[in-house]
């Protein structure tokens, strides 16, 4: 056991849409730019707003997650990535109370299991002294909730502002910032919620939102609150690297980019060397023992993926050599024989799946689920169990006598659904996993890997 100090503070909001974001990722950039080393987090399994983070912070942005990973290496695993921080900045998940069925991976939840003190952002547009009454309801819904002040965003003017602070003062909860309205002050966003970094520009506007938190938020009092955190005991996790046995090919680029760095984390620690490569861009596949295809947005780059056909050859030949291919959610999409358009548009694809996936105008699944393997596959065997989550827009058409690959139980749904594809080598799914929460399966890929590299003659 080891006494781990780390200053940290807990970003939260009222609901979604209130720019929690916007104002941690000017937060980040602000210290950052000031020479403070620190450490970005956010709640729960959002893959966007951690590029967001780590363009500002400089450093990756870690998920914290009891849905995903175990509740009860919840401490340990922050306490190592925040390693070596001056101030760790957690940013949350909609509203501080929201969260999985009974409250799970909530940031209240998140913040009462790492002592973390929140900072609750408020959208003061269009309310005065009511704002008070909110943060006062946020205040005593839960006590163990250590509400250690306010941000105020989209005040109208400084009238407005002083008529929200007087009132903070009568409640005695202190106001940490206070921005005025700027529609330029926000994030870029489209079907999935914001748009990836990996596919804007982004430095003039992570300036900007540094620029503005400079101006409305009082970094030497935030910093004491982040500092007031107490200390815990833990026992720290290594993620050292073992051994390399297997190399695994992992498909990044604009159209391909939700990985939790954890995750990948978690199959280096069993031995898996990790090649990235891009099927956008390359023409052939890096020489390794396996490939995942993370989630992201391949319907934004169609018209590019199908004119790569080199690389979706490549694909399609070391599949039926018998190389272990993973795929979630956007991944999945890829390895179908097409993709049809937002218009009805037909794009063929890498065709390893044999089916189509259409995209809708509405979201189709979202939320925590548990899934259990209906056969046998190169994550888990027949009837095992693994929890994730699903947020997709598109549907999964499948061809006769298709071979699912899981039934998934949301923790909000009464009925159970068929979704992904399992047959030999292939699995691809719209179940978003991470390996760090499922080390057996992270251990059953890549001795599948294996197997697959002394098939070849490695």
């Amino acid at each position: 056991m080891e006494t781990a100090t780390r200053p940290r503070i807990v970003i939260a909001g009222t609901n979604s849409g209130v720019g929690k974001t916007t104002i941690v990722t000017g937060l980040l950039a602000s210290l950052h730019q000031k020479g403070y080393t620190v450490q970005p987090f956010k709640v729960g399994p959002d893959y966007i707003d951690p590029g967001f983070h780590g363009k500002a912070a400089g450093r990756n942005s870690y998920n914290l997650d009891t849905w995903l990973t175990p509740e009860s290496q919840l401490e340990a695993t922050f306490a190592t990535l925040s390693e070596g921080a001056d101030i760790s900045i957690i940013e949350g998940v909609m509203g501080l109370y929201d969260g999985g069925a009974k409250g799970v991976s909530s940031t209240a939840e998140i913040a009462k299991k790492l002592h973390a003190p929140v900072i609750l952002v408020l959208d003061c547009k269009a309310a005065g002294e009511s704002m008070a009454a909110t943060a006062l309801g946020f205040r005593e819904y839960d006590k163990d909730i250590n509400i250690a002040g306010v941000i105020l965003n989209k005040l109208g003017s400084d009238r407005h502002e002083n008529m929200i602070r007087e009132a903070m003062d009568k409640i005695h909860i202190p106001v940490i910032g206070a921005f005025h309205r700027d529609d330029e002050l926000k994030t870029p966003e489209r079907h999935l919620g914001l748009t990836p970094v990996t596919e804007i520009e982004t430095d003039t506007l992570i300036q900007y939102m540094k620029d503005a938190a400079d101006k409305w938020i009082n970094l030497s009092m935030l910093i004491k609150v982040a500092q007031s955190a107490p200390s815990f005991e833990i026992e720290s996790i290594k993620y050292n690297s073992t051994s390399k046995t297997v190399r695994i090919g992992i498909a990044k680029d604009e159209a391909f980019s939700f990985y939790y760095p954890t995750s990948l984390m978690a199959l280096e620690k069993q031995g898996a060397e990790l090649i990235y490569f891009s099927p956008l861009r390359d023409t052939k596949l890096p020489d390794v023992d396996g490939l995942i295809f993370g989630g992201g947005f391949p319907e934004m780059f169609l018209k590019e993926l199908e004119k790569n056909i080199s690389l979706r050859n490549d694909i399609k030949k070391q599949a039926n050599k018998g190389m272990p291919i993973y795929a979630e959610c956007g991944g999945l999409m890829y390895l179908c024989h097409e993709i049809i358009g937002f218009n009805d548009e037909k794009y063929s694809m890498v065709n390893i799946v044999p089916a189509r996936c259409r995209m809708q105008k509405k979201l189709q699944r979202v939320g925590y689920v548990t899934g259990t393997a209906l056969c046998k596959n190169i994550l888990a065997n027949k009837g095992d169990i693994l929890k994730g989550h699903e947020f997709h827009f598109s549907i999964l058409e499948g061809e006769d006598n298709f071979s699912w690959a899981y039934e998934l139980q949301g923790t909000r749904q009464k009925e159970s659904h068929l979704e992904g594809y399992a047959k030999g080598n292939i699995l691809a799914t719209y179940l978003h996993i991470s390996f760090d929460g499922e080390p057996k399966a992270a251990k059953k890929f890549i001795e599948s890997a294996k197997e697959f590299r002394i098939q070849q003659g490695g």
